[in-house]
């Protein structure tokens, strides 16, 4: 069987190769895998459908169209004003602000995409307005977007909670100090470009303007606070917390600051549609490909020579940590988990790497995959919102690269960043 296996994966990265969409190669991987090794193929459609009957993934469509409605709503504009008023008297204020506009719209849609796409279409023009050149506005924007999936609520958490079976509400607060660390990590970036450029702040608002930005941005700060306190005093889980963030996302464009259209619901559930059918096909043809790989023992296979050519987990992790920086230049970040968890998870429980630092480490890596060239879909959003080309956009973002990395090295080397604040709330 692992023979087999090891026959089919070169077709499939060569229909990868001729443009054939993800989730229709792996799924046609598992035809072929299941016709030649004699097995019936009813069971790869069983496979497909076992995969979709998972209750923490009905989280998926629920954070994406809480975003979606985010974004219509105009709270988007309400949380750049609350953060400009917040640091932008620092010099390169503006780029603080990107960056604390992320921090703050990351405890809402947790990802990076919705926050490039969304917040970032009012950040880059802003920073424009100001004076600040295009590619240092367009890569601050996608750099700060990364923080979105790593701070909770986060749709890669959920994705591989669910794939390597670990607790989503534990990934959920491990991400917090990671995420204040990417977000420290870049404003110390700011503070060292901002002095070298002499970028312009702006004059401090006062208390009564810093007010008044806060009281029109109150009720969608409470987003987080409501989550984050409703998933830690067991009044919902991560995933009916999608649920209770959604209606509270309706309530605030409906009632509170009546910036939104029941109109226009319509047409935000067809995007949420498609954007959770692709997320749904690719968990659903990897899981198919994820019983190929199970059966022909290539994890078991693949596993202790991994352990064997490492030695240490800090090796192994150092491994895990080029493997994953490397696919995530070429490949899409969910379907890179989705690929590679079954085949590396493995290896790290043999080490005895605590799942949850294992788990951020992973995700990491991938955001970080996702403003790299040549397929960082981060870096095609914001370049098509600031309307720069791709090139310019890859050259502008290398910079910003190092504190992003740096944080990926810290939570590589001291798992209690990524481990202690778990273990002080739930005790695990």
């Amino acid at each position: 069987m692992t023979t087999l296996m090891l026959q089919i994966l070169p077709v499939w990265f060569a229909a990868l190769m001729l443009g054939v969409p993800l989730f229709v190669s792996m799924a046609l991987a598992a035809i072929a895998f299941a016709f030649l090794g004699g097995f019936p193929l009813g069971i790869v459609p069983q496979k497909i459908a076992q995969s979709a009957n998972s209750f923490p993934l009905l989280a998926a469509p629920l954070f994406i169209l809480m975003g979606n409605i985010m974004n219509s709503a105009g709270i988007t504009d309400r949380i750049f004003g609350f953060a400009t008023a917040c640091v932008g008297f620092m010099r390169g204020g503006l780029c603080h602000a990107n960056i604390l506009a992320s921090v703050i719209f990351a405890g809402m849609s947790g990802s990076a995409v919705a926050d490039a796409g969304g917040v970032g279409t009012l950040e880059i023009k802003a920073m424009q307005d100001e004076g600040y050149d295009t590619e240092t506005a367009a890569a601050i924007t996608a750099a700060s977007a990364t923080i979105g999936p790593i701070i909770p609520p986060s749709l890669p958490m959920v994705i591989y909670g669910v794939t390597a079976d670990v607790s989503i509400g534990g990934l959920f607060i491990a991400g917090i100090i990671p995420g204040l660390l990417m977000a420290g990590a870049l404003m110390a970036m700011v503070v060292y470009i901002a002095r070298k450029r002499d970028l312009p702040r702006h004059p401090f608002p006062g208390a009564r303007q810093l007010w008044i930005a806060y009281k029109e941005a109150h009720w969608a700060l409470m987003t987080p606070v409501i989550l984050f306190g409703g998933m830690m005093g067991g009044i919902f889980t991560p995933t009916e917390a999608a649920a209770v963030a959604t209606a509270y996302a309706l309530v605030l464009g409906l009632f509170v600051y009546r910036s939104f259209s029941l109109k226009t619901l319509p047409e935000l559930v067809v995007q949420t549609v498609e954007t959770t059918g692709v997320v749904l096909a690719l968990v659903m043809a990897a899981a198919a490909l994820g019983w190929c790989l199970s059966i022909s023992r290539i994890p078991q296979v693949v596993g202790p020579a991994l352990v064997d050519l490492a030695g240490s987990p800090i090796v192994y992790l150092l491994i895990v940590n080029l493997l994953l920086l490397f696919v995530g230049c070429f490949m899409e970040a969910l379907a890179a988990m989705l690929i590679l968890i079954p085949i590396l998870t493995p290896a790290a429980a043999q080490f005895g790497i605590d799942p949850i630092q294992f788990g951020l480490i992973f995700v990491l890596n991938l955001m970080i995959g996702t403003i790299t060239p040549p397929v960082g879909v981060v870096l095609f959003v914001t370049s098509k919102v600031a309307n720069i080309s791709f090139e310019a956009m890859s050259r502008a973002i290398v910079p910003w690269l190092a504190p992003l990395i740096a944080v990926l090295v810290a939570i590589t080397l001291w798992p209690p960043l990524t481990t202690w604040l778990p273990q002080l709330i739930m005790g695990r």
